[in-house]
């Protein structure tokens, strides 16, 4: 088929399809969706979405026909937090690699600051002193949220009101987590290497929350005058 001189391939239907009025709607929902998540350069909610499709359309059954249609092609559908994106599939990611940027490697502390967020999450400044036990600087924290990993949260309902922190999407696309609770477990991070075998028999990780965009009942959100005050915000202007 030829439009405007350019050879157009019509999308493939599954045998069951064919002369199925829904299943013809299902297929065309499909290439829409393929189209918004190739074009979006950020992971595409089910919300955002449903508002492009037509509407009625079931948003989980297209990108569960979308994921099917690329689960074993050089690029998958992958799902991020709440979101879908593409991405290279994971065994061909040497491909990538002599192109790859170089990033400078995150300092021990980063580290181990990144790890309490995660597994913390929602956690404060002071909180995280706690569990390492040495004195974090801001400027830990500032670099964590440079890379986009680290988000400010909300304000914790105690006395100073401190900042909480948590993780973001982009965490999850970095590290190739669908959601926070991928995080491994006690007994992959010994498999891996990363926790000695003679750790304290009461030794346990925190269960990440199920919901990390939530706030906890502890925590008030961010508003613009805490935004001003962090410096988040520019300051408004007002006639006197």
């Amino acid at each position: 088929m030829k439009e405007n001189g350019a050879t157009i391939i019509p999308f493939a239907l599954d045998a069951e399809d064919e002369g199925n009025e829904a299943g013809v709607e299902l297929a065309e929902a499909v290439r829409m969706a393929e189209a918004i998540v190739f074009a979006s350069a950020e992971p595409v909610s089910a919300k955002a979405l449903a508002a492009r499709l037509p509407d009625g359309t079931d948003v989980r059954a297209v990108m569960a026909r979308l994921h099917g249609l690329y689960e074993h092609r050089g690029v998958n559908l992958v799902t991020i937090g709440d979101g879908w994106a593409f991405r290279t599939a994971g065994d061909l990611a040497f491909l990538m690699s002599r192109d790859a940027v170089q990033q400078k490697k995150l300092s021990r502390a980063a580290l181990e600051v990144l790890a309490i967020i995660a597994y913390h999450q929602p956690v404060t400044r002071a909180e995280i002193e706690e569990i390492r036990g040495v004195e974090t600087s801001k400027g830990t924290i500032d670099t964590l949220m440079e890379t986009g990993w680290v988000r400010m949260r909300g304000r914790r309902r105690t006395p100073g009101r401190p900042v909480t922190y948590g993780t973001t999407d982009a965490f999850l696309d970095h590290f190739g987590l669908e959601e926070i609770r991928d995080l491994p477990g006690i007994d992959e991070l010994k498999g891996a290497g990363l926790l000695s075998s003679r750790m304290p028999s009461n030794f346990a990780i925190p269960q990440p929350p199920s919901d990390p965009d939530l706030l906890s009942d502890d925590e008030d959100p961010l508003t613009d005058l805490d935004l001003e005050e962090l410096g988040l915000l520019t300051p408004r202007i007002t006639d006197d």
